[in-house]
């Protein structure tokens, strides 16, 4: 993995990653960023303890790319099949107002969602890593998938991020759009400048 030594050197998030010159073309043009949340932005894995109570960990890097990517214009949301209330928490906390769980069908819900926004197919980012994914998946303009993703979503990403869901792979979808607008060695700067 690459380490930042000096704010004049570029960081390209990963040293052992290659974005292809395509792909950053197509985040250049997103306006719109959907995730999947379990095995995105989480692990996959679904933790209950002795109570039946669901518990989930997300990832705080991923928190700050979110507030991040929104602060430079570029929308968020989250499409679920799942409903938890763990989930509304954290959403609520990163301030993402467009927040959809229980869906089986997230097609509909994602096609509404680019409605009210007023937001093509082709502005649109969609990260997920399982078959419910598919159908926004192969409609989108820059798919996504996590290694950990299925066969599947996998041959039909354009562009598969380093770290695993629930380890920094949303974060991952934001810096690449951050460089692909140009920002990210700013905001890089803005941290490190004295």
């Amino acid at each position: 993995m690459s380490m930042i030594c000096s704010v004049h050197e570029w960081y390209d998030m990963s040293a052992d990653v290659a974005i292809p010159a395509e792909v950053l073309n197509k985040a250049s043009q997103i306006r719109l960023a959907v995730l999947d949340v379990d095995g995105v932005m989480t692990d996959g894995r679904l933790y209950y303890d002795e109570n039946g109570k669901e518990l989930k960990a997300f990832h705080a890097q991923d928190g700050l790319g979110i507030k991040q990517l929104m602060r430079y214009g570029v929308a968020v949301a989250v499409i679920t099949g799942r409903n938890s209330p763990i989930v509304a928490n954290r959403m609520a906390e990163l301030g993402i107002e467009h927040v959809f769980q229980g869906r089986e069908n997230k097609l509909d819900t994602w096609l509404g969602l680019l409605d009210t926004l007023d937001v093509t197919a082709g502005e649109c980012l969609y990260a997920g890593d399982d078959l419910i994914d598919l159908p926004i998946l192969t409609r989108c303009g820059l798919p996504v998938s996590v290694p950990n993703g299925r066969p599947a979503v996998r041959a039909c990403a354009a562009w598969v991020t380093p770290n695993a869901g629930g380890h920094g792979a949303a974060r991952d979808v934001c810096d690449l759009l951050l460089q692909a607008r140009g920002v990210l060695q700013d905001l890089i700067e803005n941290y490190t400048a004295p």
